[in-house]
């Protein structure tokens, strides 16, 4: 393993989360059921939407996946990688669900249920039930779905490194890289995303652990692949030898999606015409776009500078309060009758500067570190 840190995906690691919580401002806009919406939803928001919904979620696990290899290495051993892991994904999980979390189903069923109580109410009587309320789980881990799925990949890991013999390993990892070298990286990995598409046609994602099994292979495949980037840097090559088709065929496989949604919109053609092409296109965009944007990452953005590492630290509690505050704002912004553009603008501006209090001040309180994320100075 080359033990060079690739600043190119730390960047990409920066802005996967950064898109991430701009996504979440534009669930409050597009007609697709969410904690609150605006009263009137625009149709056209799914568009931009459309267009980072196949590769957003993989992006991350895959981003993850390099950084655990990483921490890994730098720990030495299975053992101090399951402390480590879990110190920083658990702790925080924990105060999310108790802190951070409860005002998104309180005000989801405040606007959408007509639930009554007050927030004290519901968050010291009804958040703690462990049971449903109008169809709603609680308590709740929200959107931090993905830092309990990132657990429980890098326990996995975790567990085939300690039992696996080293010799075993890296003749895996070999293999695996020979395996997806040159354009098989396009094609091997997509074509497991169609066979899980034709296999569980019907499956959505629940989030909820247990009952997410196609899920769970769909973002196994970007998480190890991720790692595989880590423990044979070699495979490299074979983005940049590629990443420009992929971003070609990306654009031309969302071109198929962005048509066919619009047909949908407009009336032109019954919901059911189109759907296999539109799922098909849509795997093909996800993937070939996750490609691209390494390739982009490992020829452009493989470069320090001096926000870096402030950028990287601060990624994880800014996604741990992001959607809280979105959906909080966004509720404000309803019940006054916000329009949509001025809707949008605060929302942004009130996102990023909630985070970043939430970020400097966790950071400089030393008890408050582990609980945003953060490692103990």
């Amino acid at each position: 393993m080359n033990t060079a840190r690739h600043h190119g995906m730390d960047w990409l690691r920066i802005g996967a989360f950064g898109l991430l919580i701009l996504y979440h401002i534009g669930m409050y806009f597009v007609p697709w059921g969410w904690h609150v919406k605006i009263a009137q939803p625009l149709d056209w928001v799914q568009l931009p939407m459309l267009a980072t919904n196949g590769w957003r979620l993989p992006l991350l696990f895959l981003v993850s996946g390099y950084a655990s290899a990483a921490l890994f290495a730098k720990l030495g051993g299975s053992g101090a990688f399951v402390r480590s892991r879990s110190a920083r994904l658990l702790i925080p999980l924990a105060f999310g669900i108790l802190v951070v979390i409860p005002p998104q189903p309180w005000i989801e069923l405040v606007t959408q249920h007509g639930y009554a109580k007050s927030l004290g109410t519901f968050w010291f009587g009804d958040y703690f039930r462990f049971g449903t309320l109008d169809g709603i789980v609680l308590p709740t881990w929200q959107h931090l779905w993905f830092v309990v799925y990132l657990w429980v990949y890098t326990m996995l890991a975790a567990a085939v490194l300690a039992w696996v013999p080293a010799a075993t390993r890296a003749k895996v990892a070999d293999g695996a890289a020979q395996l997806l070298g040159g354009w098989r990286l396009l094609a091997l990995p997509l074509l497991w995303w169609l066979l899980l598409l034709a296999l569980f046609p019907d499956h959505e994602e629940t989030h909820a652990l247990f009952d997410d099994g196609p899920s769970h292979l769909h973002y196994l495949m970007p998480f190890f692949i991720g790692w595989l980037f880590r423990v044979r840097p070699a495979m490299f090559d074979a983005v940049a030898r590629w990443w420009r088709v992929a971003l070609l065929v990306s654009v031309a496989a969302f071109a198929v999606v962005a048509t066919i949604l619009c047909l949908w919109l407009s009336g032109a053609q019954p919901p059911e015409w189109g759907r296999a092409a539109f799922d098909i296109a849509h795997q093909v965009q996800g993937w070939t776009m996750i490609v691209a944007l390494v390739g982009i990452a490992d020829r452009f953005w493989n470069r320090d500078h001096s926000k870096r590492a402030m950028l990287a630290e601060a990624v994880f509690p800014f996604y741990i309060v992001h959607q809280t505050i979105i959906v909080v704002v966004g509720w404000y912004l309803l019940r006054a009758g916000v329009g949509a553009l001025p809707s949008f603008l605060i929302l942004v501006a009130a996102t990023v500067t909630g985070c970043w209090l939430f970020y400097r001040i966790g950071r400089s309180i030393g008890w408050l570190r582990p609980l945003i994320g953060l490692q103990r100075k």
